[in-house]
């Protein structure tokens, strides 16, 4: 990794004042080529290269571009590859046929599909303004661009040249393109120096770009947060006034963003990042109100150990549960709510489900949630009180429960966090999934013995039954030994 960051920073010494620019002028191209930047073809994808050598083979411009170019160069192992060409969506579709599909209405994508496994294909996107470009003039029936009163970008259908693409990317470490024809990395904008660095740097003016797309502030924050790098000070400045700008994003667009920040492997740095720039607020208002009103860390607390859970299952290659997410984060907005409920003579059960729908009912303003997670997320919080009857044959029906592992794993998050009023029932849980099943059973029986040896009173089964007839020191004694 340092033999490469020399490499980089040797190659563009001279030209450190130029990178700071934000790229008033137009891109000046710079080529490292094979031997100067590392990335070998052994490092990419055999489908992936297929779709580029199938590109080019059939006589269009191909290259790997984003993510999975700047991971290579950084020593990380890419999640995916992304593919752009100079060959439009219809073109794409006729070098790969059946194999081939056309998705999107915003921008016309292809994916390619090897089995389970994607490609996705983008033609190289233009500037909207109906010029000709790279030699072709672009039809404005179709292939329009439009953006609204705040400047936020609606309509993306413009097909262009390379050095336009170039500027319609988000950061300079994400505008890196590899070409297959010679092996060559091409930059633009500076990105291999930020990469040296270990710089963020939107590309052009970043106020406009956070107009055009406030999803930018997020993935800021996601980069940053993954990658370790720091934001570029201009880039970082307009994201304190222009948060605001998340309210007009989409609701199930900002589901999605929520899961890739928190499921990154880093949410922890991610949960504090979006709180200094003031963008958890827009997320999950609910429980950035209470963590403005915070006592003895609750719900901070919850939160981070909740996301410190999700962080190691992701580090150890197991999967993650939106519902498990969400269910951390509006815990104690829940159980405020309950209380609420309670209050106005609600069982527990009755007010927990009434709170669990009053919640995620002014969650969705912010984030949508699909009903299955909402489902699984009522499930996992209505287990939290389920799992304190221990007694009988209902020990071995929660344990079947579908969600009982996700709600045993949360219950777990609660202790972790400070919550002593269940260690004992956690602990109990923890035990009885080591056991076979006849030893569960008796495992049970033995809480049931213990409880049975406590007296309950009588339960008055008609609450309009009159009492006039039962001895005051018997209803005296009955309530000093509840009490007790």
């Amino acid at each position: 990794m340092q033999r490469f960051f020399n490499k980089v920073k040797s190659l563009f010494s001279s030209d450190s004042n130029n990178a700071s620019k934000h790229f008033s002028e137009p891109p000046v191209l710079k080529v490292v080529e094979r031997k100067q930047h590392g990335i070998s073809r052994r490092q990419i994808d055999k489908e992936a290269l297929d779709v580029l050598y199938g590109l080019k083979r059939a006589g269009y411009d191909a290259y790997l571009v984003g993510g999975g170019v700047r991971d290579i160069l950084l020593g990380l192992e890419p999640k995916d590859f992304d593919v752009v060409t100079n060959a439009e969506p219809e073109q794409i579709k006729g070098v790969f046929k059946s194999r081939c599909r056309l998705i999107g209405r915003r921008f016309r994508l292809a994916h390619v599909y090897f089995g389970r496994n994607v490609v996705e294909v983008a033609t190289f996107r233009g500037d909207g303004d109906g010029q000709k470009s790279a030699g072709r003039s672009r039809k404005q029936v179709n292939h329009t661009r439009a953006v609204d009163d705040t400047g936020r970008l609606v309509r993306d259908n413009v097909y262009g040249s390379i050095e336009e693409d170039v500027w319609r990317r988000d950061f300079t470490i994400n505008s890196l393109y590899y070409n297959i024809r010679d092996f060559s990395v091409l930059d633009y904008t500076g990105g291999m120096e930020d990469i040296e660095k270990g710089q963020l740097r939107l590309i052009g003016d970043p106020e406009m770009r956070y107009r055009e797309d406030p999803v930018r502030m997020i993935r800021a924050i996601r980069f940053a947060a993954k990658l370790g790098f720091e934001i570029e000070p201009n880039t970082k400045a307009p994201i304190y006034e222009l948060a605001h700008l998340l309210k007009d994003v989409s609701h199930a667009r900002m589901f999605e963003e929520v899961l890739k920040l928190f499921h990154s492997g880093v949410a922890i740095e991610v949960f504090e990042k979006l709180r200094h720039f003031g963008l958890f607020t827009f997320l999950f208002p609910q429980t950035h109100h209470l963590l403005s009103m915070e006592s003895e860390g609750f719900p901070r607390m919850l939160v981070i150990e909740a996301l410190k859970s999700t962080d190691a299952r992701i580090q150890s290659n197991k999967g993650v549960n939106p519902s498990f997410l969400f269910a951390a984060m509006l815990w104690e907005p829940m159980l405020q709510r309950m209380e609420q409920h309670l209050a106005e003579d609600f069982s527990r059960q009755d007010a927990m489900f009434a709170a669990a729908n009053d919640v995620i009912e002014q969650q969705i303003y912010s984030t949508s949630i699909p009903k299955r997670f909402t489902a699984q997320i009522k499930d996992i919080w209505s287990l939290q009180f389920r799992l304190l009857n221990r007694q009988g044959n209902r020990p071995q029906k929660l344990f079947e429960h579908p969600r009982f592992r996700a709600a045993y794993d949360f219950m777990g998050v609660r202790v972790a966090a400070g919550d002593d009023s269940v260690k004992e029932v956690f602990d109990w849980w923890t035990e009885y999934q080591t056991l076979d099943g006849v030893q569960q059973v008796a495992f049970a029986n033995d809480i049931k013995k213990k409880q049975s040896g406590r007296r309950r009173p009588r339960r008055n089964r008609n609450p309009y039954r009159k009492r006039s007839h039962q001895n005051p020191n018997k209803a005296s004694e009955s309530s000093s030994a509840t009490n007790d």
